[in-house]
């Protein structure tokens, strides 16, 4: 497995890319949200609008076209359209927008456990309201920061003090994540993550290179008992059910969606990557969509002050 990489607070990490290419589960009120933004978000490309079941979400538009979506609930980028108007993200039709759980689809965080563990499936980052904390453009491409601190929700399932800084950043073929996550505490912890990104695809038709090589811990036929291996295919496709890890990925990934685009999945310190498609389990839209996420596997440990910062780049060739 790569590296892991904690950085003090007032590191800055290499981008992958320049600028061109109490109880939270309240409601944000997008008064007090747009206030945030100092009275510059027309200027920014930016606007903070009532999005499903009444949830504030922020819109960025880019001057090449392109835009995306981001609900604070869960800091769930739920949208991405490239400057043709295609969506290259897909939300599933059972997603609920009640602020009560997570929304299914889009880019889903995970986050302080990946998967099932001591608390509640892929942790409580997805379904928390987070705030802005930025934004800013440059070169007509509009930028975000949303943060998320914790509170006595999130300390009744992980008793520490952290902050999650998550930037999103729209260019005109490409969109951008940041996540900095950092320990506010007095003693040290421990935590897990990944994106659970959805992506519209044809699922029977779609394919993803560069994970040859890889040791695999495939979740089929047995879901609590991973299959350790190697994976030994140039190209993998979606078959039926497929839900893998694949420790020490690559920093580049290639998505064939199957719908005529081709995506490159870059990161900076998400060491390992998943494929799921639930197929049978979900008839009503495993079809349309496959997931390839970036992933935290293994325990990222943090001192006091530290931080971990991860990047990911989707862009369409």
């Amino acid at each position: 497995m790569a590296t892991i990489a904690a950085m003090t607070s007032s590191s800055v990490p290499t981008p992958l890319s320049s600028s061109n290419s109490g109880h939270r589960r309240h409601r944000r009120p997008m008064g007090v949200a747009m206030a945030s933004l100092g009275g510059k978000a027309a200027s920014l490309g930016l606007e903070i609008v009532e999005g499903d079941g009444g949830l504030p979400k922020v819109c960025l538009s880019s001057d090449h076209g392109s835009k995306t979506e981001i609900y604070l609930y869960g800091a769930c980028v739920t949208s991405w359209q490239v400057s043709s108007g295609k969506d290259l993200l897909f939300v599933r039709p059972d997603a609920v927008f009640n602020g009560k759980k997570p929304i299914s689809g889009g880019i889903p965080h995970c986050f302080p456990q990946f998967g099932p563990g001591p608390m509640q499936q892929h942790g409580f980052a997805r379904n928390m309201n987070w705030s802005i904390a930025a934004s800013d453009e440059i070169e007509g491409d509009p930028s975000v920061t949303l943060e998320l601190k914790d509170d006595s929700y999130s300390h009744s399932m992980w008793d520490f003090y952290f902050k999650a800084l998550y930037k999103v950043t729209l260019h005109s073929k490409s969109l951008s994540t940041v996540l900095t996550i950092t320990n506010m505490d007095k003693k040290p912890f421990s935590f897990s993550s990944a994106l659970h990104t959805y992506f519209r695809a044809s699922a029977a038709d779609a394919s993803v290179k560069g994970l040859k090589g890889c040791k695999t811990l495939n979740k089929d036929p047995d879901p609590s008992n991973p299959l350790e291996g190697e994976e030994e295919r140039e190209v993998i496709t979606f078959p039926g059910f497929v839900d893998c890890v694949y420790l020490g990925a690559p920093k580049e990934l290639q998505l064939d969606n199957g719908l005529g685009d081709i995506l490159t999945i870059q990161n900076m310190n998400w060491p390992d990557a998943v494929l799921w498609n639930p197929h049978l389990q979900m008839e009503s839209c495993y079809k349309d969509f496959v997931c390839v996420e970036n992933a935290q596997i293994g325990k990222v440990h943090l001192e006091p002050e530290q931080s971990w910062v991860a990047e990911q780049l989707i862009s369409i060739i």
